[in-house]
């Protein structure tokens, strides 16, 4: 049985929205966009190598993955870690409004709470979230977590989407139990 991890990029000030484009995600009127790329280092690309290696899936919000999807698959490089894995491995997207995925071994979670369970049994290894805000919230809310890699990056954004938005709450256990 796999483990569920979340890696996420926050500022200083708890927000993860658009880390690395202008256009990313806009909604909301979040202007910070790209707010990331000023800090990633050779450093942050060998952790997230790492991160990527440990991949057997990967779920994604439907924001994320379309993100993604606009992206990666024009990334070619097989030797390029983020993009090999990405275009090589299965991917769900939790979405109740996407109609039709395409990206390369997608598949639709329509129902977070009780699909992910039977995903996390399906593969050895990892199944991986990144990004995914909402999706976050609501793995972490109904006790779906393993383990969080949370980097935080040193700026201080005053708005946008955090991971633990206004009047989020996760079950204690949830916390105590996961590795950080």
């Amino acid at each position: 049985m796999s483990k569920l991890t979340i890696t996420t990029f926050l500022t200083l000030d708890g927000v993860m929205q658009a880390p690395g484009g202008p256009k990313e995600d806009p909604s909301g009127s979040f202007v910070h966009g790209g707010w990331l790329v000023p800090y990633a280092d050779a450093d942050m690309g060998k952790f997230m190598a790492e991160v990527f290696a440990k991949a057997n899936a990967f779920l994604l919000g439907r924001r994320t993955y379309e993100v993604f999807a606009a992206h990666w698959p024009r990334v070619t490089d097989k030797e390029h870690p983020v993009a090999s894995a990405l275009n090589r491995l299965p991917k769900h997207v939790a979405t109740k409004t996407l109609q039709e995925a395409t990206w390369n071994q997608t598949t639709r979670v329509r129902n977070v709470v009780s699909e992910v369970p039977k995903l996390k049994k399906k593969y050895a290894r990892e199944l991986q979230v990144h990004g995914s805000c909402g999706l976050a919230q609501a793995l972490i809310q109904n006790d779906l977590v393993d383990q969080y890699n949370i980097l935080v990056f040193p700026v201080v954004l005053g708005s946008g989407k955090r991971e633990a938005g206004s009047g989020f709450s996760a079950p204690a256990r949830s916390l105590r139990r996961s590795r950080w």
